[in-house]
């Protein structure tokens, strides 16, 4: 069994498509059915679904991909040993964030142009997404780490390096109803009409999860995958949002009220792989990063 065979095959299963497959491995697409055949027979076993106009994974084809990711992932991590014993870091490290909006206290630029002044060799594959998703990515080893939020501090094959913390607050232009209250309870809030991000979103995981906590549900009309556009939404009064602290930098026509019982929790966390091990160059970024994750408390 060959590694680019191995490679073969986790390339098509992440793009669906044996087309795509042969665009990101740059080879023509008769090697790339070619490849999948050859490792079918080496197992004796069908690894797609090709009766479907998209190509699916069989049971044998989901057995497997998780093994080939981290086959590939060890040898990557052995070549990457070398090379560093020959002098100095290479490789690509593929890193996860989400919005910059929403990701107060750690500065990704900052981290990579500081890394690369020592490891000038090293590219970076860095890709923006939902944090439910790159968590996905992180376990199953599309993603070395990734930077983003969840509720809780806890998740299953990860391991988490706190960032911030930060509690919502419920925010309101400066002429609504509830601009000049105390505080206000989720009760209160049943009929307003909320903005927010998509369901996977952190924020939108955290507020949805303190609603579901008090018993009761929320109206998101306007599903945006854009903080500023939210916080805009509120400050011209056609929405209220949760919204940690630090999201509103410009607090004109906006007033932030505090939830009473129950109020969403904002964490953001670098994650990294529970059991896979990272190569080199992924290692010695991730480790970088928690220094300046330290640095900046």
């Amino acid at each position: 069994m060959e590694l680019r065979h191995l490679a073969t095959f986790v390339a098509v299963a992440e793009e669906g498509s044996f087309t795509r497959a042969s665009v990101r491995l740059h080879v023509v697409q008769s090697a790339v059915s070619a490849g999948v055949r050859t490792l079918e027979r080496e197992l004796g076993a069908t690894l797609f679904d090709r009766s479907t106009h998209q190509v699916a994974l069989t049971d044998a084809g989901r057995a497997l991909l998780p093994e080939a990711r981290a086959t590939l992932a060890a040898a990557s991590a052995a070549q990457q040993a070398v090379e560093l014993v020959r002098g100095g870091l290479r490789g690509t490290v593929r890193v996860g964030v989400i919005q910059a909006d929403a990701l107060s206290g750690f500065s990704l630029a900052r981290l990579l142009a500081t890394f690369r002044v020592e490891h000038p060799e090293v590219e970076f594959d860095v890709r923006q997404g939902f944090s439910a998703e790159m968590a996905d990515a992180v376990r199953e080893g599309r993603l070395d780490f990734a930077v983003l939020a969840l509720s809780g501090r806890r998740a299953s094959g990860l391991e988490l390096t706190p960032i911030r913390r930060e509690v919502m607050l419920l925010g309101v232009h400066t002429g609504h109803r509830l601009a000049d209250r105390a505080d206000v309870d989720f009760a209160t809030l049943a009929e307003e009409t909320f903005a927010d991000g998509p369901p996977k979103w952190g924020t939108r995981v955290a507020a949805d999860r303190a609603f579901a906590a008090a018993g009761l549900e929320r109206r998101v009309t306007l599903e945006i995958n854009d903080t500023r556009t939210v916080i805009d939404f509120v400050r011209h009064g056609v929405a209220v949002a949760f919204l940690a602290p630090s999201f509103v930098r410009e607090p004109d026509g906006i007033a932030l009220v505090p939830i009473r019982h129950h109020a969403p929790i904002f964490e953001t966390f670098i994650a990294e792989p529970a059991t896979r091990r990272l190569g080199a160059a992924a290692s010695a970024l991730l480790e970088l990063a928690k220094r300046q994750v330290e640095a900046d408390r």
